[in-house]
């Protein structure tokens, strides 16, 4: 029996690769509503140096997970995974397609491939614990309590990166489960269709430079002013984000403007090579398109032959 449930289209490929403009005109000519996968578009106040859509981009299009907590109350993997199905499965009720749109590959492939993530709501006393012994012995100290409570997540994760490190330790000490238990899989009730985009890396390292650039003139240093004026502490995840980081050290004192823009194209090149990472040019789920090489409407048409195939299976 054919499926009649619209399909998931997934569209993911590096910062800077031009995915809000493509999604935005296949939402247009797909009839599909925006699911984000990005992990700083959750945040409201985080505007500028996200490149999250603008207003009137968002009315033109429905948009899901975007400005939906503070920056002092961050969301988990398993919140994201959850308001993301419940998303999926609204707009598929009302006969629409779901277009799920990111570059945190984590989301992505938490979300497509069913991972049974561990729950457990972060401890603010845990947090605070952790995250003071962070700040007194250094990422490597955390990495060997981690070692000793959930040593298969020690072996797994990068344990150079506190974040990782601290949200492990929060699942093993918290739910007695470890942390890398979600990568087991439960497949999710719907097909996806997903695409990539990319380009040549220099020619995404000239749109990267352009895009700072883009966002030092739309008024960066008092987005991020702003958010400290309001209390937010720099050591949230939200204010370590990139763009947030950078501009940080510059009011802090700890740099001029010129080396924190200067740091900031360098670490989004280092993320964008990150980013492959989790998303392979072979990986046989992924159909490639060349952004500056490809239409929208072409990559329409591809969609709309694969949606034919996909809701003629059994």
């Amino acid at each position: 029996m054919a499926s009649q449930s619209p399909p998931v289209i997934v569209l993911v490929g590096p910062t800077a690769v031009g995915k809000t403009a493509f999604a935005l005109a296949l939402a247009g000519r797909l009839e599909a509503e925006i699911v984000s996968a990005d992990s700083r578009y959750l945040y409201r106040g985080l505007d500028i140096g996200t490149a999250k859509p603008t207003p009137a981009e968002r009315a033109r299009v429905p948009h899901h997970l975007v400005d939906v907590t503070t920056p002092d109350r961050p969301w988990t993997l398993a919140d994201v995974q959850q308001a993301a199905y419940a998303a999926i499965a609204s707009i598929r009720a009302r006969g629409r397609l779901p277009l799920l749109v990111g570059g945190t590959g984590q989301y992505i492939r938490a979300i497509v491939e069913g991972w049974q993530v561990p729950g457990g709501a972060p401890s603010p006393e845990l947090r605070a614990e952790l995250e003071a012994e962070l700040a007194r012995d250094g990422v490597a100290a955390l990495a060997g309590r981690l070692a000793a409570v959930d040593p298969q997540s020690a072996a797994q994760i990068d344990v150079r990166n506190p974040r990782r490190v601290i949200r492990a330790l929060e699942v093993a000490l918290t739910t007695g489960q470890s942390f890398v238990a979600q990568r087991r899989r439960q497949a999710p009730p719907f097909r996806a269709i997903s695409i990539g985009l990319n380009r040549p890396r220099p020619e995404l390292y000239a749109r990267i430079d352009a895009r700072v650039d883009g966002m030092l003139a739309a008024g960066l240093v008092a987005e991020v002013q702003g958010l400290r004026d309001q209390g937010y502490a720099w050591s949230l995840p939200a204010m370590s984000a990139l763009g947030y980081r950078q501009i940080g050290a510059y009011l802090r004192g700890e740099c001029d403007l010129a080396e924190a823009v200067r740091r900031l194209k360098h670490d989004t090149r280092v993320f964008v090579r990150r980013q492959a990472n989790w998303f392979k040019p072979d990986d046989p789920a992924l159909r490639w398109f060349d952004a500056g090489r490809t239409t929208p409407d072409q990559i329409a048409d591809y969609i709309l032959k694969e949606i034919r195939v996909v809701q003629s299976a059994p």
